[in-house]
């Protein structure tokens, strides 16, 4: 009963119904809740107009219930750029006509550990952006849609040096690789990384790690993208991973490798890359599971480590990190009645290296 009571704000959005995936147009509810004589914001509530939402390929695996977890109808998007329209009672440091942005996370407990230690995308009670089940009981929806109400916790500032449009893959696709490469040491160590897949992912390690100071080789299937990584991204080596000749070249070459790559592989040819001691962070979530042969790990004393997206202090952190190297993701836009066709292409990687959203319609 108190679901329904504390859901006033009618929003416009758009949904996937069932695992076509395919999204049309759906009208829902978001909390907003009685303050007499008026209706308004929750005491630590923001509500944002949402203007951008970038695409992640994330998006198609709930959307077509890949994980066997997706409850329909389903609001996708967690790359959220927009501008605060209203403020809690209780919320300081956001005003209205900020740009802010929110990602991955909308809930945690915020008492446990990992909570108290700005870990709390780690929190056993954390709730996603959508898909998910807030405190309250009711349904996240996310990004695709006009606006959004999100506890002030989970709202992080888009410094004025960025373009909403192309810091929105920012708020899930670059702290994701932030914060494994945050975690291992790779922000000033002078090292060798190497970025396996270039896409939404890959291209923004590529970036990190060149503003990082780091030697950053590509490794992706296809000879292709060789051009583009070194000359558009400043990579500056490139391995066909396809290729034995230049795997074997390139065997204990390498520091650090993010695996960014978000279908079924071995990780076997991935680690034979690596120096002893050397460390790779898997961050991307195929829909199958992944391979680990023994000997490659064991042989080289090697790491695997994994990492889902970073905390809001890390997020905050990365943000202004690339306002300061001007760093943003290279994006194409699109209009809210070409989103299933992006799908579509994001499905066969046909993108340069983020779909983005113009929810609002409106310029940066």
């Amino acid at each position: 009963m108190e679901v329904t009571a504390n859901h006033t704000q009618t929003v416009a959005g758009w949904a996937a119904m069932n695992e076509s995936g395919k999204v049309e147009p759906f009208i829902f509810k978001r909390r907003y809740k009685l303050h007499l004589p008026l209706w308004e914001n929750g005491v630590d509530d923001v509500t944002i107009k949402v203007q951008y939402c970038g695409m992640c390929h994330t998006d198609i695996h709930f959307m077509k219930n890949h994980w066997d977890i997706t409850m329909y109808p389903i609001v996708p998007g967690h790359e959220i750029t927009g501008v605060v329209t209203k403020v809690g009672s209780n919320v300081s440091g956001f005003d209205v006509g900020d740009r802010v942005g929110v990602g991955c996370i909308v809930e945690a407990c915020l008492d446990c550990d990992h909570c108290q230690s700005s870990q709390e995308n780690y929190c056993d009670k954390l709730v996603l952006t959508y898909n998910g089940i807030l405190s309250d009981g009711s349904i996240t929806y996310g990004g695709y849609s006009e606006m959004v109400v999100v506890h002030k916790k989970f709202v992080a500032r888009i410094p004025d040096t960025l373009p909403l449009d192309a810091a929105a893959p920012l708020l899930c696709a670059g702290i994701t690789v932030y914060s494994p490469m945050k975690q291992h040491g790779m922000v000033n160590s002078g090292g060798s990384l190497g970025v396996a897949g270039l896409g939404g992912l890959g291209h923004i390690a590529v970036k990190f790690g060149k503003a990082f100071g780091l030697r950053v080789t590509v490794i992706s299937t296809s000879p292709a993208k060789e051009k583009e990584a070194r000359e558009g991204l400043k990579a500056d080596d490139f391995i066909v991973s396809t290729d034995l000749k230049q795997m074997q070249a390139k065997m204990r070459s390498l520091d650090y490798i993010i695996d960014t790559i978000p279908v079924k592989h071995s990780l076997g040819p991935l680690l034979e890359l690596l120096k002893v001691n050397g460390v790779l962070a898997v961050v991307a979530a195929p829909d199958q599971p992944i391979e680990l042969p023994s000997f490659p790990l064991i042989f080289g004393k090697r790491t695997i480590s994994g990492s889902i997206t970073g905390s809001m202090k890390e997020t905050q952190e990365m943000l202004d990190l690339c306002g300061k190297h001007n760093i943003t993701c290279d994006i194409e836009l699109v209009n809210t009645d070409g989103i299933n066709e992006a799908l579509a292409r994001l499905a066969r990687n046909d993108v340069r290296y983020r779909f983005v959203i113009n929810i609002a319609g409106d310029s940066n």
